[in-house]
């Protein structure tokens, strides 16, 4: 029987593809004194091509910004701390979010989210999310010094749920990290993925309505 569902956070909970786009045209606006004969559109399209979904440090997205663009040198330690401490602000969920975990809390389930990332970064994104009082387990990885898609990981969130794997779900966005991480662990898997149609032995959903369907059948 399942007791509990787990998440990933960026792109399974936070829209981090619209939170990142908000993010850096206001980066841009606020700093628009840097970027003298560099379009908005070139900046924030060229930024979303290093980050590579998320997975590319800023650190190195921020050097090579400056570097391609000719900025001053100052620009790249201000633009990512810039994007440290205020990408949060422009985090937004994914649609349904809010009704869709209160009506896994109302049915008795734990709810937890296990997230790659740092500490303060992640847990100032899910406190803007305004999610955090859902769950009763959030695991970052800096903080555990376990990343997914370590098995360790999930198996220190089920031994403080003091669950067995079969007992919990995992839902994520990516397949390796998340969905096949959390099947190797002995979890069961949801796959969250964009608006297409994908082949997978894995139950998928592209919107949050269709979730608690989907966790019912697997009951």
């Amino acid at each position: 029987m399942i007791k509990a569902v787990l998440f990933d956070l960026d792109n399974t909970l936070l829209d981090r593809d619209e939170s990142i786009i908000r993010f850096i045209e206001s980066q841009y606006s606020r700093m628009k004194y840097i970027f003298i004969d560099i379009s908005q559109y070139y900046y924030v399209n060229r930024f979303i091509e290093l980050d590579k979904q998320g997975y590319e440090p800023k650190e190195k997205v921020y050097n090579v910004l400056t570097q391609e663009l000719s900025l001053p040198v100052f620009a790249r330690d201000l633009l990512y701390e810039d994007y440290m401490n205020h990408f949060h602000q422009y985090c937004v969920p994914f649609s349904h979010i809010i009704d869709t975990l209160s009506n896994l809390k109302q049915s008795g389930y734990q709810l937890g989210i296990i997230t790659n990332g740092l500490t303060d970064f992640q847990s100032a994104s899910i406190k803007a999310l305004r999610i955090e009082g859902f769950f009763d387990l959030i695991l970052i990885s800096e903080k555990e010094k376990i990343k997914k898609p370590n098995a360790k990981i999930f198996q220190r969130a089920l031994n403080r749920l003091q669950l067995s794997p079969e007992e919990a779900i995992f839902i994520g966005d990516h397949y390796e990290n998340d969905v096949k991480a959390a099947e190797n662990a002995g979890l069961r898997s949801i796959w969250k993925i964009r608006n297409q149609e994908v082949e997978s032995q894995f139950p998928t959903f592209s919107d949050f309505t269709e979730l608690i369907f989907i966790i019912e059948k697997l009951q």
